[in-house]
């Protein structure tokens, strides 16, 4: 069985929280990469920007509809996609625009295990932690891919 240590990137590209969304958009393009970790000073993951957070900025957003009774305003759907979509529609820095809820995996874990949160959570990258519970490499499905190639 094939572990995660054995398939990972170990060089990753990173961002800090106090980057601007400019500079995590020239990182993306300039690695050709479509998402980037973002760790603290201690190299621990606190979220992931990916290039769906940057064109999420530029779509037109939906205000949700609401309905005025009797001088107060009830809202007809919820308002929480709204308000995720408005703050990184206008976010300035990485802190604002990234996912905090980054899916990470250990490097013991297997390649099932990560394969399978790539699919159920549908999505691309998956940070590495090392025994410190510390940025310790990167799965992108073209890891995956990589290793399924020289499988017999």
């Amino acid at each position: 069985m094939s572990i995660v240590k054995d398939i990972m990137t170990t060089e990753v590209i990173t961002v800090y929280p106090d980057a601007t969304v400019q500079d995590v958009a020239k990182v993306l393009a300039d690695n050709k990469i479509s998402g980037v970790p973002v760790i603290n000073v201690n190299h621990e993951v606190i979220g992931i920007v990916s290039a769906q957070d940057l064109v999420v900025r530029n779509k037109k957003l939906k205000v949700p509809t609401f309905a005025d009774i009797l001088g107060g305003i009830i809202y007809l759907g919820d308002t929480k996609k709204y308000d995720e979509e408005l703050k990184k529609a206008t976010a300035v820095m990485v802190r604002d625009l990234m996912s905090s809820d980054a899916v990470c995996v250990h490097e013991e874990d297997s390649v099932e295990k990560v394969a399978t949160l790539m699919v159920d959570k549908k999505i691309n990258r998956v940070p590495v932690l090392n025994h410190e519970g510390k940025l310790g490499g990167i799965v992108t499905r073209s890891d995956l891919v990589r290793w399924m190639s020289k499988q017999g």
